[in-house]
Formats: structure tokens, sequence, C-alpha cells
């Protein structure tokens, strides 16, 4: 098959969309169909290039990490777009993205279905500040609803997403398939070697999140269940790697609590070369965001043998089954604490269950699966658009 991408984010930008698309294009090309990308210009030339066609782009005053793609310097390559003889447009974000996938597919006469990665309802209140909470959550609810519909079929990274799309009142045809994991999640890595780079001892009981430094990531549970942690264990340490917009505040936060000695924030780490690893080196992995449509970081950790302690709610419910590698927290920062606390006084059960945890990934949740699982629901949708007799992908699984 022929297929074209189209997001508001990718690489430079480290986020889960750019994991994900670039996840699903790897295993996409090796399985032999040709994938190209429309994506931002952010002005920094990364290794892929030859494939992704790259759009003059504007910033954003609010949010500097991110660029928004000129819709009129997109819709100036649709004679190029023409050649290339496309099956399907996928589109992976709600922005300049998904207006112009669906112009293109209408265009080409091609289906455009949509990945639903972000869950809305919960993150916008928290880049519109000065708009009542309840107005951004109506807002999102309606804003998902119609586009959604717009498109021939939306893909949920989770059960528990689409579920939330339904009761919008999404209802389009509909697939549930998550990212997976690349076989370099699965590679060996030196957590010893980690932990003397960055000055973490040996034998200091470790808890690690990974992801960005974000509002709707609920770090700051994280940092409060640290500080009850530490009345029992004064010596657990918190790594939270990673950037984004709730650094200060999480800073700022640390010192409040009086756990700065408790708490290391690291930054990115460069996921070929350090970040697995930073999963093998932890003892715990530990995450308390409720606005996942997936999860990735969890199995990602996973993969590393390390168990996971987290709060199960939307796209990590799909995840966590407690005892497969992980142990499901409440949403109560003493009872999270507690489970933790147990886990580290117990470091057999921590191995086994770091084991269990391995297969479990290895098992369910590697990205050869999620793709084949794609290109199906692709040949599903042209096929159905296809007159009869008309010439239908061959699907190469």
């Amino acid at each position: 098959m022929k297929i074209l991408f189209i997001s508001d984010v990718y690489f430079p930008r480290i986020n889960g969309v750019s994991t994900s698309i670039r996840t699903f294009v790897e295993q996409m090309q090796n399985m032999g169909h040709t994938v190209h990308l429309i994506a931002p210009d952010y002005e920094v030339f990364t290794k892929d290039e030859a494939w992704i066609i790259r759009i003059p782009a504007r910033n954003i005053y609010f949010d500097p990490e991110d660029k928004l793609m000129k819709y009129g310097e997109a819709m100036k390559l649709l004679p190029d777009l023409e050649q290339e003889k496309y099956d399907i447009i996928h589109v992976h974000t709600p922005f300049v993205a998904h207006y112009l996938g669906l112009k293109l597919a209408a265009k080409l006469n091609i289906p455009c279905i949509e990945t639903y990665h972000t869950f809305f309802e919960d993150y916008l209140h928290h880049y519109l500040p000065w708009m009542p909470k309840s107005l951004a959550r109506g807002m999102a609810r309606m804003i998902s609803k119609r586009q959604c519909n717009a498109v021939d079929a939306i893909v949920a990274p989770s059960n528990p997403m689409l579920d939330v799309l339904r009761g919008y009142g999404v209802n389009v045809a509909s697939e549930v398939i998550p990212t997976g994991l690349q076989d370099n999640s699965f590679k060996a890595a030196d957590g010893q070697a980690f932990r003397i780079m960055y000055d973490i001892a040996l034998d200091r009981p470790m808890l690690l999140y990974v992801g960005r430094v974000a509002f709707e990531k609920n770090i700051d549970f994280l940092l409060e269940m640290t500080k009850i942690l530490v009345e029992k264990r004064p010596d657990a340490l918190l790594v939270v790697t990673g950037e984004g917009p709730a650094e200060a505040s999480l800073h700022k936060l640390a010192k409040t609590l009086a756990i700065e000695d408790n708490v290391k924030f690291i930054g990115y780490l460069d996921r070929h070369t350090e970040l697995n690893a930073c999963y093998e080196s932890a003892d715990v992995f530990v995450f308390a965001s409720k606005s996942e449509t997936q999860g990735l970081v969890i199995l990602e950790a996973m993969a590393q043998g390390t168990p996971v302690i987290a709060i199960a709610e939307l796209g990590t419910a799909s995840i966590l089954i407690e005892g497969k590698g992980a142990l499901i927290a409440a949403d109560d920062t003493l009872q999270f604490a507690e489970r933790v606390h147990q886990l580290l006084m117990h470091p057999e059960h921590r191995f086994e269950l770091g084991k269990q945890a391995k297969t479990y990934a290895l098992d369910k949740w590697t990205a050869k699966l999620q793709a084949e699982r794609m290109i199906n629901f692709y040949a599903q949708l042209v096929s159905s658009r296809a007159p009869a007799g008309h010439y239908a992908p061959q699907m190469s699984v």
C-alpha cells in the first residue's frame, strides 16, 4: 500500500505522537509498504528526512515547543501528491493536519482515517487557564465529536478511549490499535552504568517517571507521594525524565515539600542510547497520569523488566493487569506510597514482577503485531470505497 501520514508534530519534537508515528512507519516500511509524512518544518534536520515532507510553519505564542503548519503552503503540494497515487491518508493530530487531511482526501478521492492520540477533554484547560474548566471540557468534547465524525474512520489507542469517543457521539467506523514496542525496546541495557553517569548510588531505592513534564501528566501527585514515602524510606529517590511546561512548577513543589534531595530532574534522554538503561536502572516505574490514551512508557519500562506501579485510568487501564508486571494503585498518595514501599521492602517480589513485566510486553505488545492490524484496517477501508472490479491494494503482512 501507499500511505500518507499527516501530523502537526513529529521529531525533533519529542512526544508520544512522534514516537507512535515513527514506530508504525518503521514497521510498515519493513513490511514493504510506502509511507510518506507531512509534518512541520522545525528548521532542524533529522536523519529520516527522505520520506518526510516538511511544511513551512509559524510559532505558537502560548506553546513554544510546537509549530503550526501553513495550510496554504501544504496545499501547493497537491499536484505532486496526485502523482503519488496514495491509497489512504492517516491523520494523527486535530489541528492543521486534520483539515489538511480532509481536503487532500477529497481531492485525491481516497479514505481519510484519524488516530485520536490525545485526551483533549482532560488536557485543554491546562493550556487555556483563562477559560473555565467546564467550558474547556465541553469545547473539547464538541470539537472531538465533529472532527472524528468528519473522517472515514478513527483509530483509538485503547478501548476506554474509544468508549469516551462513543460517549461524545462519535459514530464512524473504528478500530482499537495501540502503538506497539519496537525491537530496540527489549535490547539489554546497563542500568548500573546509567546510575553511575547520573550520580545515583547503586543501592539507592530509585523510582522513575518518563514522559513529558506536563501538567496533565499528574507528576505533582508523584512528588506528593514521594514526600509520604520518604518518611519510611528517607533514601528513596524519584527520577523525573523529560522536559515540558510544568518543570518550574514541579521544582517549586519539590522545594515546598522539602524533598529536593529526593527528586532528580534529568531532562530528555536519547531513545536509542540512554532510555533503555534509564528504565533498567529503576527499582520501580511509577505513573499517575489519568489522561493517557494508551501509556506507552509503561510498556517500555516493562520491556526492560522494570515493575510498574500506576493508576489504572483511561488508556492505562487497558495495559495494566494486577500481577502481570504491574501493581495497580489507588488515586490516593498515601495508598500509592504504601504500594511502592511494600515493593521496595520485598526485592524477591520486585524481581518476579519484573520478569513477568518483560514476558507480558513481549507476548502482547510488539510493534509488528499492531502494524499488521493497522494495515488490515486500511485495506478494509480502501476496499469498501473501491467500485466493483476496481483494484484493491494487496496486504503485505
